[in-house]
């Protein structure tokens, strides 16, 4: 047996469980799976119909975001399913979906809309 001592802190979310909330954006809904208040942080699964958007935001700090179905696009460029695409902190841009997407983003902090 192995000497090392280990210590089990692992949270398992039942995804298909969780509803689906509305966003304040048309079209755009969200499964949050993980959310510390204290610091911004948050996983979050989002769900946008066609042709949804999302307006001028800022990216407070890095924001990855893992696409699994359809694609969304921003002045830079699409990212479709099986793509990855993050933001520097302090990048700006509107986002919006022709075909609608799936897609699983991470923000150590919320993003600020300009809306």
């Amino acid at each position: 047996m192995n000497a090392e001592t280990f210590i089990a802190d692992s949270t398992y979310v039942d995804v298909p469980s969780i509803p689906w909330k509305p966003t304040r954006f048309p079209g755009v809904e969200a499964k949050t799976l993980m959310e510390n208040p204290a610091t911004g942080m948050s996983t979050v699964l989002m769900r946008w119909a066609p042709g949804a958007r999302l307006p001028h935001h800022e990216h407070v700090a890095i924001e990855q975001t893992f696409v699994l179905e359809g694609s969304f696009a921003d002045h830079m460029g699409v990212c479709r399913a099986g793509n990855y695409v993050w933001r520097r902190a302090g990048s700006r841009h509107d986002a919006w979906t022709d075909e609608g997407c799936l897609m699983l983003a991470f923000f150590l902090k919320p993003n600020t809309f300009f809306d």
